[in-house]
């Protein structure tokens, strides 16, 4: 496949250890709320009703699938908790 100008692009960004530590990071939370999401919309349950019985608004649901920047170990444990889910946290050899 060959790679277009934006691949080079993002190849020649990605050089940068302070970029690629950003992006890696926004990654990171990204995947965490799609996870969240996910795992919620297929226990058919809306934002509201998590948040009920986390006692947290629906903003913060809302927030947490948008953006899992800062979120603790602890809120996370209680999401999953809520969601009938085990959390399973692993830490990867830096490339």
């Amino acid at each position: 496949m060959a790679k277009t100008n934006w691949d080079r692009y993002f190849q020649s960004q990605m050089q940068d250890v302070e970029l690629r530590t950003l992006v890696e990071a926004e990654r990171a939370a990204l995947e965490i709320g799609h996870r969240l999401a996910t795992l919620r919309r297929k226990r058919k349950l809306s934002q509201t009703q998590v948040a009920a019985a986390l006692k947290m608004s629906p903003a913060t649901i809302s927030r947490l699938e948008h953006n899992a920047r800062n979120v603790t170990i602890e809120t996370l444990l209680k999401v999953a908790r809520a969601l009938g889910a085990a959390l399973d946290i692993r830490l990867k050899t830096a490339q």
